[in-house]
């Protein structure tokens, strides 16, 4: 089962990932007000989250990591190239999100038990199988992570429902896939045509039938990004991609 919700101001994604009720589970970016939303599907669901997934260090994403693997006892996962984010997401912000923020009194600070991710790296969590694929460009820490089909349960607009038929993995892709566009790279540590690579040698090999469940907006799937999505479009093409992105 996948539960998954948009929390804060940024709408941010969160998951838990489970093998059933009353199992285990693997969180994945709490961001910014989601650690209510966290305890509600644990509770509802019977669940002991052991994992927190990060797929890159923007405070959208990682606000409530600390909070949540400390409530539960869990280890954080984050790619290295990310992780001093987790004490200093000032470094990452982009400026007005750092003047939304002036004049709050905010701390952040690592979780006890931080892991580091590497590419291509197998977790074996929660009864889970999770591929981490190293995807930099939105940060240069920025990962997917891809985990084998498992029936799912979604509440809230980034949720919705997943027809079960003909489906081999679930992607959650943080900020580089979204439905119809991709992941900003004017922030520090993006980079446009790193972005590119990554699309291009992390997305387009995959499967269609894979679901993708991005950090902002609604799910979609890597075929109909494929056909549809302009800066795939671009890249099949060997063009250059232009439109708008997104992220914080």
């Amino acid at each position: 089962m996948i539960a998954g919700f948009p929390a804060g101001p940024w709408g941010t994604n969160c998951y838990v990932a489970a093998s059933g009720p009353g199992s285990e589970c693997v969180v994945i970016d709490p961001g910014k007000d989601a650690a209510d939303g966290v305890a509600e599907v644990v509770r509802e669901h019977r669940l002991k989250p052991v994992a927190v997934l990060v797929t890159h260090g923007h405070v959208d994403h990682m606000w409530c990591v600390a909070p949540v693997a400390g409530t539960y006892d869990a280890t954080a996962w984050i790619h290295p190239s990310d992780r001093h984010l987790l004490a200093n997401p000032m470094a990452g912000m982009s400026r007005e999100t750092s003047q939304m923020l002036l004049g709050g009194a905010y701390e952040w600070a690592e979780p006890d038990d931080v892991q580091e991710l590497s590419d291509l790296q197998r977790l074996e969590l929660a009864g889970l199988t999770f591929v981490v694929d190293h995807t930099p460009g939105h940060t240069e820490g920025s990962v997917t992570f891809r985990t084998p089909w498992v029936s799912t349960s979604s509440t809230g607009e980034g949720g919705g429902s997943i027809n079960d038929a003909d489906i081999s993995e679930v992607m959650f892709s943080g900020d580089l896939l979204f439905a119809g566009s991709i992941g900003r790279t004017d922030l520090p540590g993006g980079d446009h045509a790193t972005m590119l690579r990554s699309l291009t040698h992390k997305v387009l090999p995959l499967a269609d039938d894979i679901v993708v469940l991005p950090g902002h907006g609604e799910q979609t799937s890597i075929g109909r990004e494929r056909a549809t999505n302009p800066f795939l479009l671009d890249l099949v093409t060997d063009g250059s991609a232009g439109p708008a992105t997104r992220g914080l």
